[in-house]
């Protein structure tokens, strides 16, 4: 994401102003309620559709494919074409798809809509930012951008809920049909008050080919592990799987060679940037199973209706929309490497407590406690983990560096929706029996919280405590403007957004630059 606004800058004070955030916010909504909402109405759209739990993997995953293998091409998208334009484009798609997902009338169209739905995720994703850091003056921006993360963290903090709600109210259809009034109000407040903007740097061609290798990679490989309880070691699942794996390799051939690639390589050449990608695999592809799995759980082994399952959730996104503030900064004082070790670790312990709730379980005695440290290993976890992604590489990279790192996880979610089922040998019906599924469920946990600790492990060993510290030359001592910009250049990117409440990625964030005003304006202490 660039910074380049149109020629007029709107002050946040100003009526454009307030009309430019909420139309993100609206934006922005549509996408983090959908993300935590679907969930809740798993076992209903299984027993409403008569689908079993391949279905439900894929009504998930089919999102997250086209979502996780098109954001980045969506960014770029919006740099060159426009970025309201492409936000725009981004909430009708998701909208119109999002009536598809609710009218389908078998799993087929509904996991085919979920697909269509990623796709129109990945345009107004990025773009909702986009708009606030292209539009909004310089002076404004982080107030402005604090509007934006804190709605959107009260959003994903009452989507459960919300979704339980609907699930039980009027049905699992009005979770998708929710969108559709957000996006009637979005759209004509976004085209009457909010300008365009576009990165007059954006040139050359799309990666195009780049995102469809990767996106039929993923795709291959994650129907091998769906398909894989069913059939066993078929030709119909070692072929696809065999794809899958080329299919990759061909994607990084192609990323390596082309001029201008979706996915840079040579960003991988900080040491510091691969191994906190590497820990952001590991954390978000156990978070992916753990909340796929516990909303079912809660409602198949515990007897919870849909409200109940959505609401039990709650002090999980709570804690993070209170806390990813104080984190970030705590980080900040002592520095990422033990937050990174010490959240992951906090969050396999939620995982192992989470065992308890089997059938006839008590909430506040065995349910709670293990959100409430799962919650606290999120707090201390995300905000130190995007602050180290855009610490780790060129200031002028720290936006597609962020993007980077929100794909990794929300691939490594996809992969582990996919896989978690099969590691713990959870039939295609299993969702349909208390028994069967409690006793994968158990199985299931200590392998997300393996997972976790590997991540933990990967932290410590690799992540170095002084990550985010200013690098030499201090800014007040150059003696000439071009060392000084040298010296702000060598700065580290700072978060920008201060509340964190995504459980299915981290947040895109394109960091504080240099010359921009700083909540704070000398090092951290």
């Amino acid at each position: 994401m660039s910074d380049d606004a149109p020629a007029a800058a709107v002050r946040l004070s100003s009526a454009a102003g307030r009309w430019v955030v909420l139309t993100t916010v609206l934006g922005s909504a549509m996408a983090l309620l959908d993300s935590t909402v679907v969930n809740v109405a798993l076992p209903r759209i299984g027993l409403d559709l008569g689908a079993d739990l391949a279905v439900l993997q894929w009504t998930v995953n089919a999102y997250m494919l086209t979502l996780a293998g098109l954001i980045l091409l969506g960014g770029a998208l919006g740099d060159r074409f426009g970025r309201r334009r492409v936000f725009i484009i981004g909430v009708v798609w998701f909208a119109l798809a999002s009536l598809l997902c609710g009218m389908a009338p078998n799993a087929p169209v509904l996991i085919g809509a979920r697909a269509l739905q990623g796709i129109g995720g990945a345009l107004l994703t990025p773009g909702s930012l986009a708009l606030i850091q292209s539009v909004i003056h310089a002076d404004d921006r982080a107030r402005a951008v604090g509007l934006w993360s804190g709605f959107g963290g009260v959003g994903a903090a009452i989507g459960p809920f919300l979704g339980g709600w609907l699930v039980d109210g009027p049905g699992w259809r009005w979770v998708f049909f929710l969108n559709v009034p957000l996006a009637a109000v979005c759209v004509p407040v976004a085209l009457r008050h909010v300008p365009e903007s576009r990165d007059p740097r954006a040139h050359g061609r799309f990666d195009v080919l780049g995102a469809v290798l990767g996106a039929f990679a993923l795709g291959m490989v994650t129907y091998a592990l769906i398909a894989a309880p069913q059939r066993g070691a078929s030709l119909s699942v070692v072929l696809p799987a065999v794809a899958g794996l080329l299919a990759g390799v061909a994607f990084v051939y192609v990323e390596r060679v082309r001029p201008e690639p979706m996915l840079p390589l040579t960003l991988f050449s900080s040491r510091q940037f691969t191994a906190v990608n590497a820990v952001t695999l590991c954390v978000y592809a156990a978070f992916g199973g753990f909340f796929f799995l516990v909303v079912l759980n809660l409602q198949v082994v515990v007897g919870y209706s849909a409200l109940a399952a959505g609401t039990a959730l709650l002090p999980t996104t709570l804690l993070m929309l209170l806390l990813s503030a104080r984190s970030g900064e705590l980080g900040k004082r002592i520095g990422p490497r033990i937050p990174l070790t010490v959240g992951p670790l906090l969050c396999a312990a939620g995982m192992l407590l989470m065992t308890r709730a089997g059938v006839g379980a008590v909430y506040w005695r065995d349910v709670l406690p293990a959100l409430l440290v799962m919650g606290l290993g999120m707090v201390v976890l995300v905000a130190p983990l995007t602050a180290t992604v855009l610490a780790s590489v060129d200031v002028g990279r720290a936006g597609l560096a962020s993007g980077i790192n929100n794909a990794a996880a929300r691939a490594a979610g996809l992969v582990a929706v996919a896989a978690l089922p099969l590691l713990a040998g959870m039939g295609s019906e299993a969702y349909r029996s208390a028994d069967r599924f409690s006793e994968s469920f158990r199985k299931a946990m200590p392998i997300c919280a393996a997972v976790l600790v590997v991540g933990a492990l990967i932290a410590w060993r690799t992540v170095r405590a002084d990550a985010l510290e200013w690098a030499g030359g201090a800014e007040a001592e150059a003696k000439t403007e071009q060392e000084g910009a040298r010296a702000a250049e060598e700065r580290p990117c700072r978060p920008e957004c201060a509340y964190h409440c995504g459980v299915g990625a981290p947040p895109l964030d394109p960091g504080e630059r240099p010359g921009r005003p700083r909540r704070s304006d000398g090092p951290p202490a």
